[in-house]
């Protein structure tokens, strides 16, 4: 099945035009999530100041179980 690619694919296609040694990919690789992880977490922390939550809600979720049973 064929997808069409989003435009943040085809500006890394772009940029990336002729072959790169494994080294340098495994550093875009690496920057990429790092950026990424970034953003998460940025999110996340805005997200929990809305909330109002603080530290305790860390420890209180870490005694807790999340999974549901089918």
């Amino acid at each position: 099945m064929a997808t069409a690619l989003n435009s943040t694919q085809l500006e890394i296609l772009k940029l990336f035009r002729n072959e790169q040694p494994e080294e340098e990919l495994q550093e875009i690789k690496s920057l990429l999530i790092a950026y990424l992880a970034n953003k998460v977490t940025f999110e996340a922390d805005k997200a929990f100041a809305e909330k109002g939550y603080a530290e305790t809600i860390f420890e209180k979720w870490k005694q807790e179980h999340f999974r549901k049973t089918a």
